[in-house]
């Protein structure tokens, strides 16, 4: 299991990287019928109309949960671009860095069951191979700063040269071999695979029916949207490729998940409500490193698989956004997980930050979103 995750690793660094619409529909029904839930709904709608009238993608589907109210949802656009056959909420599609959450919520477990600590050093537990592959010294990277994306080491950018190792310690770099070297020394404390765990530890008690990490499986098993891509940030107009039957075992621990909206409402507010993780292991999750002027995502802070976002209107949100070859995903909520919005695209050219601002303004910023929603 070793030689062959060391292996991925090789080929995550030389491969990984990152129409039609529908009037959109809802369901769930609010016990409170005030306007303020009123609002929140047709935000949300206007959002999801515009993404796709937009050239956001060819659909969305998004689901919102208030503690002091019933579930929503709601679609846009289509699942597929051949039939016209509209997106369905229960659909389930691939996650990518989202996933990051997943693997480290199991990784604190481990450290909250005294299996490893966060100290421990990448050359502990994976001697000679950050050297090997990377040219890195594995005895200053740690669990932690793997966790947090401060261990150093580049990312892996398809066709360009891997640039060099950094010092640990020094500044946020978003790295996917962050994420690959954590799951390779998971399944070498644990002695399954990352797979197994998460879903024992995870997905079975949380009752995620949808929610697996599928390895070289290239189908998204159940209902599913078709997942669609514009190869080299092809502009609108371009044609979009289907890219639903896909190996992504490269992402694997980084970003090779499949989900559903429900599954990760359940995920997410049990993380962040407390539930996963004891509080000392709760408190590492959510003790977070500055990512300005490393041209990430701006506004953020990263904990330890999840992080935080501010929007333009001064709200703070807690979670994580995923991207992958023919799916974005967003999912993100209070500190406490008593608000949540999860949303789906099954097309990955859409404008990252743009559409997270206009889906989350809705629900979470008190005077809603500007007119126009994405234009304003």
């Amino acid at each position: 299991m070793f030689h062959a995750r060391a292996g991925l690793l090789a080929v995550a660094l030389t491969m990984a990287g990152a129409a039609m619409t529908a009037p959109a529909s809802a369901s769930g029904r609010d016990r409170d019928r005030g306007g303020d839930h009123d609002r929140i709904r047709a935000g949300i709608r206007r959002a999801l109309d515009r993404i796709v009238a937009g050239d956001g993608g060819p659909g969305v589907v998004a689901e919102f949960r208030d503690a002091r109210s019933a579930p929503w949802s709601g679609t846009a656009g289509v699942a597929d671009l051949a039939t016209g056959r509209e997106r369905r909420t229960d659909e389930h599609f691939r996650i990518g860095s989202l996933t990051k959450a997943f693997t480290g919520t199991v990784v604190l477990q481990l450290v909250s069951e005294g299996k490893l600590t966060l100290d421990d050093t990448v050359a502990t537990w994976l001697p000679g191979v950050v050297e090997e592959h990377l040219g890195a010294d594995g005895t200053g990277i740690t669990v932690r700063r793997l966790l947090n994306h401060t261990s150093g080491l580049p990312d892996a950018i398809p066709g360009q040269e891997t640039p060099r190792p950094e010092e640990p310690g020094r500044r946020f770099i978003y790295s996917k071999v962050n994420y690959s070297l954590a799951g390779m020394i998971v399944e070498l404390v644990t002695g399954t695979t990352l797979a197994e765990e998460i879903e024992h530890r995870l997905a079975r008690p949380l009752h995620l029916t949808g929610t697996y990490l599928p390895g070289a499986e290239e189908t998204v098993r159940g209902p599913h949207a078709r997942h669609y891509s514009r190869p080299d940030g092809s502009g609108p107009g371009s044609d979009a490729h289907d890219v639903t039957e896909m190996d992504v075992s490269w992402a694997g621990a980084a970003g090779g998940m499949v989900s559903t909206t429900s599954d990760l409402h359940r995920f997410l507010n049990a993380l962040l409500g407390g539930r996963l993780l004891p509080p000392a292991q709760q408190r590492e999750m959510f003790t977070t490193v500055s990512t300005a002027g490393s041209g990430w995502v701006p506004d953020t802070a990263y904990g330890l698989g999840l992080y935080s976002q501010r929007l333009p209107c001064g709200v703070t949100l807690w979670g994580g956004g995923g991207f992958v070859p023919g799916s974005v995903s967003y999912a993100m909520g209070d500190r406490q997980g008593g608000r949540v919005l999860v949303a789906n695209l099954n097309g990955d050219w859409n404008d990252f930050q743009e559409t997270f601002t206009a889906l989350f303004e809705a629900p979470f910023c008190p005077a809603g979103p500007p007119p126009g929603g994405l234009d304003g």
